[in-house]
């Protein structure tokens, strides 16, 4: 059974209904879709390989859990098709895609990407400017990836939905459900009993994904 969504030609910007979905719903969906990063160097793209679902008030694994409503977390309350980016640990960007309805605040954190040619794995290489000796080093995890496409808070916000901005998603090849595992998400024992959902979404034995838990199920 194909996962991603036929009716979306391969390399056409994903469209706003996309991201009318919850969470949950577009975090499976997003994998093998592209991110695009433009610079000042040329464009970056990138295979999604591993996301997380946040969603809503409900969700104490999520920055808005309870409608907590601030300054940091105003933007997942948009519409969906946005970028919400935050930093953690005072030095790591996180990007996510904002989903669902006005008012209901809904994220996805864009976790591992891969990138689909050498050319833009050697820019990626340049912008982290660091040792990579393997795949995960490069972009597998959220800090990784946002220095590797040179993604911080000043895309916050940023639509998601044109090509030609800084920073947009274009459909994949579609998947089936076999290539897709899931897990609980990571580092987030707060959450209390929302640590264990399985709600982080991964390409099985992608190189570019951390294995990180050994709870691993196929995707259902």
């Amino acid at each position: 059974m194909s996962l991603t969504l036929s009716q979306y030609h391969e390399g056409s910007p994903l469209p706003p209904a996309f991201y009318e979905m919850t969470a949950l719903e577009a975090a499976p969906l997003l994998l093998g879709h592209t991110l695009v990063r433009r610079t000042e160097e040329g464009d970056i793209r990138c295979r999604i390989v591993e996301t997380e679902s946040y969603g809503g008030v409900e969700d104490k694994g999520c920055h808005a859990y309870g409608g907590r409503r601030t300054a940091r977390t105003e933007v997942m309350f948009g519409r969906g098709g946005i970028a919400y980016i935050y930093l953690i640990y005072g030095m790591y960007h996180c990007l996510n895609v904002v989903t669902g309805a006005i008012n209901d605040p809904q994220a996805v954190l864009i976790r591992a990407v891969a990138p689909l040619t050498p050319e833009d794995e050697t820019l990626m290489r340049k912008y982290r400017n660091t040792a990579v000796k393997k795949p995960v080093d490069l972009s597998g995890g959220p800090g990784k990836l946002c220095r590797g496409l040179r993604i911080d808070k000043s895309l916050n916000g940023q639509s998601l939905l044109e090509r030609g901005g800084p920073l947009w998603i274009e459909a994949g090849r579609p998947l089936t459900n076999d290539v897709i595992m899931q897990s609980p998400r990571i580092n987030i024992a707060y959450a209390e009993e929302y640590a264990a959902k399985p709600w982080r979404f991964f390409l099985r034995d992608n190189p570019y994904v951390p294995l990180l838990d050994k709870n691993v199920t196929a995707f259902k």
